[in-house]
């Protein structure tokens, strides 16, 4: 029998020990990608038992190709790049990890608050320019007695919450999803989106990027916020529509942001660079070294499960076991 082939179509990682390591229970050959071209995954995935990614795209011309795949593994929590319906129809179940990086994200949400809060950035430029001029920061409000407002109420902003309270901030949030009962025990004040807009002093997003959300935040929801407003989004980039947000900047109808994804990755020409009251990071809330070894273990601990015809412990598409049979 040969040896099961896994294919890598991307990675951030420096290296895929640990994947590699997991992979050795089912003596698998893990082959990653030169390039991730979509020609150059589909040739390289024809013959694959499984396909670990990352950011590449796998569409359904892609997935059409593929003649043996039992499970297309993510390395991350979204899988908005995997045609899910394409998927399912040729039987191959799509998992993701949900939960690898929470305190992470957690923590460079509350770090992006803190730095819009206290300017910290500008400040820096400013010095770093040759200017001391703390005059030139103002006006900085207290952050205790503030509303910090959480649009989804899932594991990443369940850990937010406290880390506001701890700051003296009330916490408010706003989840359709979220039961009743759930809520009751949460601590937590939880208000309709039009309010969440209306109260927030700092409005975090921890939203999956669904056709709902899709530019959710657009010149019509910006008219809703405080003139003094922050946005924060660790989620989805396309759930901000970047040029509604820059000219909501620009005309003073909110006062700031601080972004970690964009509509497009990396930036090109985007409207919200280059500006005193934003903040922008790379992509980069999901990183440290501990959370990318438990990321690449756990992504490839569903393959084994799966080559070894066991349930997955995370399925997107449950429905493509029984479709498979």
């Amino acid at each position: 029998m040969s040896k099961p082939l896994v294919i890598v179509t991307d990675s951030p990682f420096p290296d895929l020990d640990p994947a590699r390591e997991i992979l050795s229970e089912i003596d698998a050959q893990l082959k990653p990608l030169p390039e991730s071209t979509p020609e150059a995954i589909a040739q390289a995935s024809r013959k694959a038992d499984a396909v670990l990614v990352t950011y590449a795209k796998i569409d359904e011309a892609v997935i059409r190709q593929m003649e043996r795949c039992r499970i297309i593994s993510r390395f991350g929590i979204g899988v908005d790049n995997v045609d899910i319906s394409a998927a399912t129809s040729a039987g191959i179940v799509v998992t993701r990890v949900p939960d690898y990086c929470l305190e992470e994200v957690a923590d460079h949400t509350f770090a992006l608050l803190l730095a819009l809060a206290r300017k910290v950035p500008f400040a820096n430029s400013l010095v770093q320019a040759g200017r001391w001029e703390m005059s030139a920061t103002t006006p900085i409000h207290r952050l205790r007695g503030s509303t910090l407002g959480l649009l989804g109420f899932g594991r990443i902003p369940q850990l937010v919450a406290p880390r506001g309270k701890a700051f003296g901030m009330h916490v408010i949030a706003s989840d359709p999803y979220l039961s009743r009962e759930r809520k009751a025990q949460t601590g937590v004040e939880f208000v309709p989106f039009d309010d969440l807009l209306r109260r927030s002093d700092f409005l975090s997003i921890h939203s999956p990027l669904v056709p709902e959300t899709l530019r959710l935040f657009n010149a019509e929801t910006f008219r809703k916020m405080k003139p003094d407003a922050c946005l924060i989004n660790t989620a989805r980039g396309a759930i901000v529509d970047d040029q509604a947000l820059a000219e909501a900047l620009d005309c003073g109808v909110i006062a700031g942001a601080a972004l970690d994804v964009l509509p497009d990755e990396p930036p090109t020409n985007s409207p919200i660079l280059g500006r005193n009251n934003v903040i922008v990071t790379p992509h980069m809330s999901f990183y440290s070294v501990e959370s990318l070894i438990e990321l690449q273990k756990r992504a490839a601990q569903e393959v084994v499960r799966v080559i070894r015809g066991e349930r997955p412990l995370n399925p997107v598409n449950a429905e493509a076991l029984q479709h498979r049979g």
